[in-house]
């Protein structure tokens, strides 16, 4: 494990929330000093070198100066999350990501931090079927279903240029695939489809019924390769390169299916109903970038952590 990051001040937007929380306790474990700000969501974690400043609204760029001043790197998690059954109406929620990063961004160049990683989206990707690589980002419109939000995606893009090119700030970036793991939202009228399936398999509903096909593909990768992929990219790549961070081969939902059964032990019947809407067909990503250029690979396979998942969910949710 690289010791790249053993006492550097590192700030992460977003410390509360899913993905966030991981980077946290990642860099408290490789020796950085952290910071992180809460805003209506409370941090529980206590360590020596972990700073919480309380009650930081990022939407202020004199709030982000104070929470970035002094650090080395910043790691921007923050931000609301778009829904599947919203996404595609939801202009709020492109609004408050741009909003976001556009002022930690401001901050991050006024106060001279060294580096900057965004945890972009595949989403931002045209509807082609097959292994997207990076250079296919601009080639076609976003798939319908997530037009609006795909273009805030790729805005994000062009405002990290743009203070990438009137300051000193580097930029690193990730386009993340889907993402799953402990931490996350299990709420079934707000939560993505793998801790939804995880709590009704463990809810015992029976029959069980999955909307769509069993044949849509997902690239998923878990949230602990997430965050050793994306401080790769922070440690080695270069500015404003994009790296596809995913696992680097599809897996069907059905797949998924049977995945969290295996685990659980659960033996409810299965019912698809494809009269239900989905997002995308199909949606895999190359990762030749990141493994040949910087090295990355998976630690996880998709079993491992829907396993670890579901232990911490029941552990979480007595």
């Amino acid at each position: 494990m690289s010791n790249f990051f053993e006492g550097k001040k590192v700030v992460v937007t977003g410390g509360a929330g899913f993905i966030g929380s991981h980077f946290v306790q990642e860099l408290l474990d490789r020796g950085a000093h952290v910071q992180t700000s809460t805003y209506y969501t409370p941090i529980t974690l206590k360590h020596d070198r972990l700073t919480v400043i309380e009650s930081i609204t990022l939407e202020d760029v004199a709030n982000c100066r104070e929470l970035v001043r002094g650090s080395d790197y910043v790691v921007h998690c923050a931000g609301e999350i778009a829904h599947p059954s919203t996404v595609s109406t939801d202009v709020q929620i492109s609004l408050n990501q741009l909003n976001l990063i556009g002022c930690v961004l401001e901050a991050c160049a006024k106060e001279g931090v060294k580096k900057f990683l965004d945890l972009n989206s595949s989403t931002g990707y045209p509807d082609i079927r097959e292994p997207l690589t990076e250079d296919m980002f601009w080639v076609d419109e976003p798939y319908k279903s997530y037009y609006g939000y795909g273009w805030m995606r790729r805005y994000r893009e062009k405002l990290m240029e743009h203070v990438s090119k009137f300051s000193g700030l580097e930029i690193a970036l990730a386009r993340c695939t889907a993402i799953f793991g402990p931490n996350d939202n299990f709420n079934l009228k707000t939560c993505h489809v793998v801790p939804a399936l995880i709590k009704r398999v463990l809810n015992d509903e029976n029959p069980f019924i999955v909307w769509g096909s069993p044949d849509v593909v997902r690239d998923f990768l878990y949230v602990k390769d997430v965050v050793n992929g994306g401080l790769l990219i922070l440690e080695k790549g270069e500015s404003m390169r994009p790296y596809n961070l995913g696992y680097g081969s599809g897996i069907t939902i059905g797949e998924i299916v049977d995945t969290i059964l295996k685990v659980t032990g659960k033996t409810p019947e299965v019912q698809w109903d494809e009269t239900k809407p989905t997002t995308i067909p199909f949606r895999a990503v190359s990762v030749e970038r990141i493994k040949n250029e910087l090295g990355f690979k998976p630690i996880y396979t998709f079993e491992q952590g829907i396993e670890e998942t579901i232990n911490w969910y029941k552990n979480n949710n007595k």
